[in-house]
Order: structure tokens, then sequence, then C-alpha cells
């Protein structure tokens, strides 16, 4: 039989053994030691998200009086024409669009009395066209509207062409937007094909109408009857639509009168009209540009089209 003092240190002894199982408070687990030598299980990457499942591509919705272009926007079928937006009511297409006209009447009146130079083929023109009193007061606020069988007003800078379709709801076309809708859908040079024919569209013609009216070529640019000259009775601006064969077609349908006519602004703050106008001795279609006026500038060359960004069919 043990001692009592032998049975103590025995005791003791179990004790110190099992103390020495248990980490103290701040020694570091050599479990945890030993787990840190393994490799970490790699972190499972959180799910990827997944692209939402592409919506069927709605086909671009466009306005009645629009052209759809490879469902990336709108463009106008005519060249544009004027209205007041109030009183629906149609703006003179031989005069710009200004505030006031008093002072612009008195000055193209004088212009015309010092060039005009009387002759058989321009006797019908000897005065200026009517202008409406109501837009002589400058009470107008014009809106641009695509008709077919109008006179396409001319004598617009880029921001009055601009702000027209703005008042459309709708916006003026880049330069990109244009020549790609001028192009058709087979990306031809001419809206016609790929080679120039004289006729098929209202450009290079026969005459000019600063010869006619005052015998030379580079004046009177805002005279306000260069757009009714007509040769042998055959005007030069031609209504909107009135040449068939110069249409961009696009699917079903088809713009008009592109290439000749009227020069048309496109968006370049810089100053930029596209396509040539009736008398424009250019044979390049499509390609054809004018940059070297401000955007400031007008005559009796300069129109419009506008553009629109349309909206997916519902």
């Amino acid at each position: 039989m043990k001692s009592p003092v032998a049975a103590l240190l025995a005791a003791l002894s179990v004790l110190a053994i099992a103390c020495d199982d248990v980490p103290s408070p701040g020694a570091p687990d050599a479990s945890l030691d030993a787990a840190s030598d393994l490799d970490a299980a790699p972190e499972l990457d959180a799910a990827p998200e997944l692209d939402a499942a592409p919506e069927a591509t709605a086909p671009l919705r466009c306005p009645p009086d629009m052209v759809r272009v490879l469902d990336r926007f709108c463009i106008d079928r005519f060249e544009m024409s004027l209205i007041d937006a109030d009183s629906e009511l149609p703006l003179s297409p031989y005069y710009p669009p200004l505030p006031a006209f008093d002072r612009y009447l008195k000055e193209r009146r004088a212009e015309a009395e010092r060039l005009f130079v009387p002759s058989p083929e321009n006797q019908a023109l000897s005065s200026l066209p009517p202008l409406p009193e109501w837009q002589r007061r400058g009470r107008s606020k014009p809106k641009a509207v695509s008709r077919e069988g109008a006179t396409p007003n001319a004598y617009l800078m880029m921001q009055w062409a601009r702000d027209a379709c703005f008042v459309a709801g709708k916006r003026l076309c880049s330069l990109e937007e244009w020549q790609t809708a001028c192009r058709g859908e087979q990306n031809r040079q001419f809206p016609y094909g790929d080679e120039y024919k004289q006729g098929a569209c209202n450009v290079f013609r026969e005459d000019h109408p600063g010869r006619v009216l005052f015998g030379k070529m580079s004046v009177g640019m805002l005279d306000p009857r260069m757009n009714k000259v007509a040769p042998k009775g055959k005007p030069l601006l031609r209504k909107t639509g009135a040449t068939p064969l110069c249409k961009s077609t696009w699917g079903d349908d088809a713009i008009y009168d592109m290439v000749g006519n009227l020069d048309e602004w496109v968006d370049d703050p810089e100053g930029t009209f596209a396509g040539g106008f009736y008398s424009r001795t250019a044979k390049n279609g499509c390609d054809k540009t004018v940059a070297s006026h401000a955007a400031t500038y007008f005559d009796y060359s300069t129109g419009g089209r506008c553009c629109s960004d349309g909206r997916a069919t519902p």
C-alpha cells in the first residue's frame, strides 16, 4: 500500500501530463500550424454573372414619313420643307426663316435692281416672289416636314435646319448617317447604281440660275428668284420625289433626292453639306460634300433633311 506522500506525487504527475496537452493561453495551436502547411483549399470563384439572355432584337420603328436604315436610325424620305409649328402654314421656300424681314427684303430688292439683266427667258421673274404677311412679321416657328410633291426649303444655314428638325422631334443627320442612307442597301456610290448616269438625279443641270437672271453665276446667291428659274419651262429645282430614278432603296422603301436638287446640311459644327444641288458639276454621288463654308452660311442651294433614332417596336 502506497504511502500518502507517494499517492500525492503520483496524482501531481498525472495532472502535469494532462496540462502538457492543453495549449497555454497565448501559445499558437500546433494543429493550426500544421494545417497552414497544407495548401489551402482553393476558394471557389463566385459563379460568373451570366450575360442576360439576349432579347430578340426588335426592329426599329420609324415614323411614317421616315425610312429605316440598317435598324440603326431613321431618315426623312424627302428633303426638308418648313411649316409653322403652331399654325401649320407653309413657310415660303424662297426665303430664309428669319425672325424679321424688313432689312432683308430691302437688301434683296436693291440687289435685284442692280444685278437683274432682263431677257426673254427671265421676263416672268422681273419681281421677287411674294412673302406671306404673317411670315414677313417673323412670328413663325419653323418645323421640318418630309412631304412628297413639295418645293423643298432652301436658304438654310445649318442651325436653322437643326432647329427645324428639333421642333419636329428629330435631329440633323451626321455625315456618316447621311452617306450610309444615300448609298442604299446595296452600298452603291449613287442612289441608283455604281456608275454616274446623267439625268438620273437632279444634278449637273444644263444651266445655272445666276446666268439666267444676272448673266453670271457668281452673284445674287440670296435672290429669292434663283430657285424659280425654269429654262425652257423645266424648273431647275424640282418638287420632292419628282426624279423617280434618284432613290436610295432600303427594303421595300426608298429615300428620294439625296443626290442633287438641294445640298443638304449635316450635323457638323465646322459646316458641311452633302449631295450636291441641281447645278453643281458633281459626278461623285453620295460622296459629294462641301466643307468650305462656315455653318452660318446659306444661299439658294442649301437645304436639309432630318434623322431620328426611332424606337424599338414593342
